[in-house]
């Protein structure tokens, strides 16, 4: 996974004021699935990548590759 994407998602997790453990609960998976996304471990499928942008109010591109 790339290192942008997790560093996009806990940066944007953070500033929605969110926990993962939230995060996890919107998304319907586990809060160590989420987690493993964020540390790069595991990468979330496409859907699960267009929930992630609709829960952080972004674009996949925002959320992808940054500002």
């Amino acid at each position: 996974m790339d290192k942008k994407f997790c560093q996009n998602l806990k940066m944007m997790r953070r500033e929605c004021g969110l926990t993962q453990r939230q995060v996890a609960m919107r998304l319907g998976v586990v809060e160590s699935c989420y987690a493993n996304w964020e540390q790069g471990r595991t990468e979330p499928n496409i859907d699960m990548i267009r929930k992630l942008g609709e829960i952080f109010q972004v674009t996949l591109d925002e959320l992808i590759n940054g500002d």
